[in-house]
């Protein structure tokens, strides 16, 4: 059996290109540093402590909080997973509401069963014409908040996994208005507020905890994040609490030593690299918006650095792009959603990388044709659904009042399982919803293009509360 360091190590001598996370490209040379057991350590003499910084990692924390403009700034080891954990527990009491984007990831989800919230949810905008969630709509909080007054946090996912961005500054009001935190996951914008040419940081405009996933749009090792405490209506020292008792107490010098790193070249030199990146990227998105046949999808407010590539109007499906640039050009995606495909890019890109892609979408382009295709169920919108009992509650049935059914025969059940595709990880389905027609619909479609639905504990059956 092949050890898994020797399947890594000859990926690595391969000519695939990655328009994926994490951001540093698997470009040896970019950081100018080098990471190896040799200087893997734990909490000895001279090195600090993460849990209760008081030397060189206190420093390092607060030159990160500089950098991105936070009142306070935490090193996250477990990446932003245990960011949002630690800032949703440490903003809600036991059994409180809250208020969050239907999009959001599956950890916002895990946050409300261990802390028995009640949820309500914010749809996002949709494009009915590339089958795609778009952005969060303050008059939406507005609203949802004057129906519920006693919500006791808001979160949302800005920019998306697809590169939306949400208005934060005015939900921020609105949501400040009501005497209440908003919680603002930042993963996939962790770039954002260094160059004019993309949206501004979250931190600047009014939220009050911000998760940024280094790892995802920087050169930093995967699993490094950073939380950031901006005062506010966010209890700090509750937040803090979560996150000595949900890190490693035996936190990574090697991925601390990455984030630092990370830090100090944005601190030092961010117009040396974001500029060229800009460039490139710029006439990056430049060729891809000649292509004829497949789209380059731009909203009206997103983050220029995901490309998403859209197959609704070809006779090619997401899947088959997404197989076709792997199996015969090397190129591997972040993701295939239902009808794009979403490649990521970073400031240790290569303009050899670029161009592979740009030649490769090109030629696949060249050998489509435009296509009237039947849409996906309800659009792709997420369905919305009646919510039985909350998701602690679902998850705290007993037994003998558990039965497994096929999710294709699963409409009017009560689920006490998720289902969504990973990435991007936002449920489909959740645990003490009563199951719809179109949340079934849309379920079978993604199987159709031949996605793997995931979230259920055994492959084709769904958890359901008897009848």
């Amino acid at each position: 059996m092949k050890r898994l360091y020797d399947r890594l190590e000859e990926y690595s001598q391969q000519d695939y290109y990655g328009f994926h996370m994490p951001g540093h490209k698997r470009n040896e040379t970019f950081m100018g540093i080098s990471l190896s057991y040799g200087i893997d350590i734990t909490e000895i003499e001279g090195f600090d402590d993460l849990h209760h910084a008081g030397g060189i990692l206190k420093e390092a924390q607060e030159r990160a909080a500089h950098v991105f403009d936070a009142k306070e700034t935490h090193f996250l080891i477990n990446g932003s997973t245990v960011g949002i954990l630690s800032a949703i527990l440490g903003c809600t009491e036991k059994g409180d509401k809250i208020l969050i984007a239907r999009h959001c990831h599956k950890s916002v989800y895990h946050a409300i069963y261990l802390n028995e919230l009640v949820p309500r949810y914010l749809y996002p905008q949709f494009d009915p014409d590339f089958h795609m969630n778009g952005e969060i709509l303050q008059r939406d909080v507005e609203r949802a908040l004057e129906a519920e007054p006693d919500i006791q946090a808001v979160v949302i996912v800005s920019p998306s996994f697809d590169g939306v961005v949400s208005d934060v500054r005015g939900i921020a009001n609105t949501v400040h208005s009501y005497g209440i935190p908003l919680i603002v996951d930042e993963a996939h914008g962790a770039h954002l507020g260094f160059h004019e040419y993309f949206p501004e940081r979250a931190n600047r405009l009014g939220a009050d905890v911000v998760i940024n996933s280094l790892h995802k749009t920087l050169p930093s090792l995967t699993q490094t994040a950073l939380l950031h405490w901006n005062g506010g209506f966010a209890d700090g020292e509750r937040i803090r609490k979560y996150l000595d008792m949900l890190q490693s107490s035996s936190p990574s010098y090697l991925f601390m030593a990455s984030l630092d790193a990370c830090v100090d070249l944005l601190e030092k030199r961010s117009t040396e690299v974001f500029e060229p990146y800009v460039v490139r990227l710029g006439n990056l998105r430049e060729e891809l918006g000649k292509l004829r046949h497949l789209h380059l999808v731009r909203t009206d407010h997103y983050d220029p650095s995901k490309i998403v590539i859209s197959t609704a109007k070809t006779d090619l499906t997401s899947k088959e792009l997404y197989e076709t640039l792997l199996r015969d050009y090397h190129l591997q995606m972040e993701m295939a959603a239902g009808t794009y495909v979403v490649a990521m890019t970073a400031i240790a890109d290569t303009e050899e990388g670029f161009r592979r892609l740009t030649k490769a979408l090109a030629e696949i382009d060249g050998r489509l044709r435009d296509v009237e295709k039947e849409a996906p169920p309800g659009g792709g919108e997420l369905p919305r659904q009646e919510q039985a009992v909350t998701p602690y509650e679902a998850g705290r049935c007993e037994k003998e009042k558990i039965e497994e059914i096929r999710w294709q025969e699963s409409e009017g059940r009560v689920a006490l399982e998720y289902a969504y595709l990973y990435p991007p990880g936002s449920p489909v389905i959740v645990p003490g919803e009563r199951i719809s027609l179109e949340a079934v619909g849309l379920l079978r479609f993604y199987e159709e293009q031949g996605f793997r639905i995931e979230g259920m504990s055994r492959a084709g059956f769904i958890k359901a509360a008897k009848r």
